[in-house]
C-alpha cells in the first residue's frame, strides 16, 4: 500500500495512543500511584484531563491544585510499573506499521513524552526504522502541547513550511498545538484509551479529520 500526500512535505506523528497504544499502561500506573498517595483519581480521569500533556506539566498542576508536594519515590514507583507493563504489553497501533512501509514522505515524531522513553518505545514495538533520529520531545522546546512549539520546532529541523505539515493527533492538547503552529490536524480515536465522544472531542478542538483505524489514513490523506 503506498500512501499518497498530495501538497505535504512533513508528516508529523504523535508517539502515544497515534503510534503505540500505550496511554492506558502509563495513566493506569499514575493513578494507582496517586491514588496511593492520596490524590485519589481514576485512569479515565487522567486521560480526559491530561492527555497530550508531558507528565511534568501534569505532575504539576496535580501539586497545585492539591496543595501539597508529591513523595520523593513517585517517579520511580511508576516508572516500574509503566516499565513492567510495557514490556508485557506494549503493542504499536493496529496497521500502523503497514501505513508507514507505504508512507513516501519525510516523517517524524513529536511526542512530550522525554527522548529515552519515545525511542524506547518505538524500539519494543518495532517502529523506530520508520523514523530514525527524526524524534522530538517536548523537553527540547519552551513550551509543551497545547502550545505549538514542539510542531514548529520540529519542522525547522526538517526544512518543512508549517502550512505543509500534517499532524496526526489522538489528544486535544496535540489537535491545538497543531492548529496554532499553521498545520493541517488529523485526529486518531483508534488507540484503547478512546471513548465513544473521543472522536466529536478532536473535531471541536479542530482535527480537519477524524479516523478510527491506521487504514483509514492512506485514503484521508489523499484528499487531505
Amino acid at each position: 500500500m503506498e500512501v499518497v500526500t498530495k501538497g505535504f512535505e512533513l508528516i508529523i506523528f504523535d508517539c502515544d495512543g497515534v503510534l503505540v497504544d500505550s496511554e492506558p499502561i502509563i495513566n493506569r500506573a499514575h493513578a494507582r500511584v496517586l491514588t496511593a498517595c492520596g490524590y485519589s483519581i481514576t485512569e479515565e480521569a487522567l486521560i480526559e484531563r491530561f492527555c497530550g500533556m508531558s507528565d511534568a506539566e501534569m505532575l504539576d498542576i496535580i501539586e497545585r491544585e492539591w496543595g501539597r508536594a508529591l513523595p520523593g519515590f513517585y517517579a520511580a514507583r511508576v516508572g516500574e510499573m509503566i516499565e513492567s507493563g510495557f514490556r508485557q504489553s506494549l503493542a504499536p497501533i493496529d496497521s500502523v506499521a503497514e501505513f508507514l512501509d507505504g508512507l513516501r514522505l519525510p516523517r517524524c515524531v513529536a511526542s512530550s513524552s522525554v527522548p529515552q522513553q519515545i525511542r524506547y518505545k518505538l524500539e519494543l514495538t518495532g517502529l523506530l526504522t520508520y523514523f530514525g533520529d527524526n524524534l522530538f520531545s517536548a523537553t527540547m522546546v519552551a513550551r509543551g502541547k497545547p502550545a505549538p512549539d514542539l510542531f514548529l520546532y520540529a519542522a525547522e529541523q526538517l526544512r518543512a513550511a508549517p502550512t505543509r505539515c500534517l499532524v496526526i493527533e489522538d489528544s486535544a492538547a496535540g489537535i491545538d498545538a497543531a492548529v496554532a503552529a499553521g498545520m493541517t490536524a488529523i485526529g486518531f480515536s483508534g488507540g484503547s484509551h478512546c471513548g465513544p465522544a473521543h472522536a466529536a472531542r478532536l473535531q471541536t478542538h479542530g482535527a480537519k479529520l477524524v479516523i478510527a483505524n491506521m487504514r483509514e489514513l492512506a485514503v484521508m490523506t489523499r484528499l487531505a
